[in-house]
């Protein structure tokens, strides 16, 4: 992957970030290039090694096929689950960790279903804030709109999802959608349409 100053990435645990500069900084003896990244809706600057950028997560933003099999794992109904908290917890640090927007979504999604059901404690409620807002910010990149359209987008998503539960609606063939059907514009969940 060629990074350039300019380019907007994707930095695990924190989201999106714009590549501000590239640095040569010496250590021990070496001389190694940084990739300095200033994560948005933030003050942190991150540096990462160049040469460790993709070994630690540092990824370009989804793409359209990818944003779309973000939204499959979002809809998705059955989903197994582990049953005690530490276990579910730590797999979910894991998920967030690995930097990958599909693995993310599954955070939310997850953890946005508990608290539906049988609520959170406070370590998820904060996982589950901070992995939105990783996942929001990514859908606004992708979608090319700002961050309050891109939760209002995510949250049709819930409110439909939670809408079928209500109403008793088993949705099975959501998971069987082809990813080709799914067209973004069509993510207006209003029951009028």
């Amino acid at each position: 992957m060629e990074f350039k100053v300019g380019d907007t990435v994707v930095y695990p645990h924190h989201g999106a970030a714009v590549i501000e500069a590239i640095e040569q900084r010496e250590m021990n003896g070496e001389t190694l290039e940084f990739l300095v990244l200033q994560i948005n809706q933030s003050d942190l600057v991150v540096r990462v090694p160049s040469k460790n950028a993709e070994l630690v997560g540092v990824r370009d933003v989804v793409d359209d096929e990818g944003l779309q099999k973000v939204f499959g794992f979002l809809r998705e109904i059955d989903v197994e689950e582990a049953g005690n908290w530490s276990r579910r917890f730590k797999a979910n640090q894991e998920r967030l960790a690995s930097g990958d927007v599909n693995k993310v979504a599954e955070v939310v999604r997850d953890l946005w279903r508990r608290d539906q059901g049988r609520g959170l404690s406070a370590g998820e409620k904060r996982m589950l804030a901070k992995a939105r807002q990783i996942l929001v910010g990514e859908l606004a990149l992708a979608e090319n709109i700002d961050e309050k359209k891109a939760d209002e987008l995510l949250s049709e998503v819930d409110a439909t999802i939670e809408r079928h539960r209500a109403a008793g609606i088993d949705l099975p063939e959501v998971n069987k959608v082809e990813e080709s059907d799914i067209d973004l514009d069509d993510l207006s969940f209003d029951d009028e349409d």
